[in-house]
């Protein structure tokens, strides 16, 4: 597909094998064909790769933020429990929603917990509010480890963000649908991979390669949410505070364990102040 936008005639065209469609650059139409580009361009870019949170990189888009947070603050949960870690910026940032609250806690899980994260979690301000379990989300083990930490009564919100495989994502779903509290939601993060995965563009680091990056599909229990931008998203756009969203239920990509690694190589500090970037 050829994308061509024409700020003078305010047009957007599609040129397809079908043919050209012509959108009115104001037009949801328009603003959908743009937005699912910024995203597989902001993929290419490592965009989401240029943020921290109260010191934590937090490998999130911005406006996914803003949407959890509205739906943590619409459920007021006791529990935030979250599959996978990385570097606890997610986990920090929800840590700090708790904390600004006065209400609830946060659990997050994960299959490896590198030392170095672990040792700057726990030694966050925030670190009161959190607690690590190692282990992969799937095991019984694991499952069981995070139900004696969950008290009776409790309201939960399930965040699953670890392996974004089909199959990964199909287990957890069925594991952790149980913890949802009534009236409160499970989330299952980077349903945009059906639009960047296997999008190739120019790095940051000049070398061609693609992050493994996420916002969102679900499954409900009582209500399901989705995060992840594209086109408009989450809670007013593309995820409601209703039974059903427009969020594919399509996911794909790697361990969040991976995404540290490229953190690590490519976006170290020095290279996130001076590399260009979106919102830099």
């Amino acid at each position: 597909m050829r994308l061509i936008i024409d700020t003078d005639a305010r047009t957007v065209t599609e040129q397809t094998a079908n043919g050209p469609h012509d959108h009115p650059l104001d037009s949801p139409e328009a603003f959908r064909l743009i937005t699912e580009h910024w995203l597989t361009v902001g993929w290419t870019q490592k965009y989401t790769y240029g943020f921290t949170w109260l010191g934590r990189p937090i490998i999130q888009l911005p406006e996914d933020m803003i949407r959890i947070q509205e739906i943590i603050h619409r459920v007021q949960p006791d529990v935030i429990l979250e599959t996978g870690v990385a570097h606890g910026g997610s986990l920090v940032y929800y840590a700090s929603l708790c904390k600004a609250t006065d209400r609830g806690r946060v659990i997050g899980v994960d299959i490896e917990i590198r030392p170095h994260n672990r040792t700057a979690i726990e030694a966050h301000p925030l670190t009161g509010y959190i607690t690590l379990v190692e282990g992969s989300s799937t095991a019984p083990e694991t499952v069981d480890r995070v139900r004696s930490l969950i008290r009776p009564g409790e309201r939960v919100l399930v965040l699953l963000d670890s392996n974004h495989t089909k199959a990964h994502v199909r287990a957890e779903l069925d594991l952790y649908a149980g913890f949802v509290s009534p009236g409160s939601y499970i989330v299952a993060t980077d349903g945009i991979m059906s639009l960047v995965a296997g999008a190739r563009g120019r790095s940051r680091a000049g070398n061609g390669t693609t992050p493994r990056k996420r916002p969102a599909s679900s499954q409900p229990r009582t209500r399901t949410s989705h995060s992840k931008n594209r086109g408009s998203c989450s809670t007013k756009g593309r995820s409601h505070s209703t039974s059903r969203t427009g969020r594919r239920p399509t996911c794909a990509g790697s361990r969040k364990e991976d995404y540290a690694k490229r953190f690590d190589r490519i976006n170290r500090a020095d290279r996130i102040q001076n590399a260009p970037h979106f919102g830099a």
